[in-house]
């Protein structure tokens, strides 16, 4: 037996107790390049604790849905950006901390050209493509120790399109 949670829309309101939505919105803070570029600048609160900034490349094996949620991550050293290198939607999940396990999670939906941040110590699902390529350019923590805590749900969620 599962419980259900339904797919929301990606947005900066809805996701912000637990990151940052990174996407072109609003004007651009700077126009550069001779005027052919605009530049949407510092927008994501980078954190890290013990380390640096590394950029990695993932190539995720595309899901579906409705999709299994049985598992969720958090990484008390360090956020963690996934940015998207390709033109697909795709799913971001999230809880908020309940005493040390993931509350009740969201699942958002979200866009083409819509990556996230996640805010350090954030309850997250895995990195979910709902296409190929699951390309992705990851921004997170690069150094020793464990940065990594996996809580197991004794009983899974089904994430379902709204």
């Amino acid at each position: 037996m599962s419980r259900i949670i339904r797919t929301e829309p990606l947005t900066p309101e809805g996701f912000a107790p637990f990151g940052d939505v990174l996407e072109v919105a609003g004007t651009p803070d700077k126009v550069i390049n001779q005027g052919m570029c605009h530049r949407y600048h510092d927008r994501a609160a980078l954190d890290f604790f013990r380390g640096h900034a590394g950029i990695s490349i993932f190539d995720a094996t595309p899901r579906s849905l409705p999709h299994v949620l049985d598992m969720m991550e958090r990484h008390p050293d360090g956020s963690q950006a996934f940015v998207p290198m390709h033109g697909n939607d795709w799913l971001v999940i999230v809880a908020p901390d309940a005493d040390g396990a993931p509350g009740t999670p969201r699942a958002f939906l979200a866009g083409a050209g819509q990556g996230v941040n996640f805010f350090r110590n954030t309850w997250h699902g895995v990195l979910t493509p709902l296409h190929a390529p699951g390309l992705f350019a990851v921004i997170d923590r690069i150094g020793g120790g464990e940065n990594l805590e996996e809580y197991w749900f004794d009983t899974a969620w089904r994430v379902e399109a709204s």
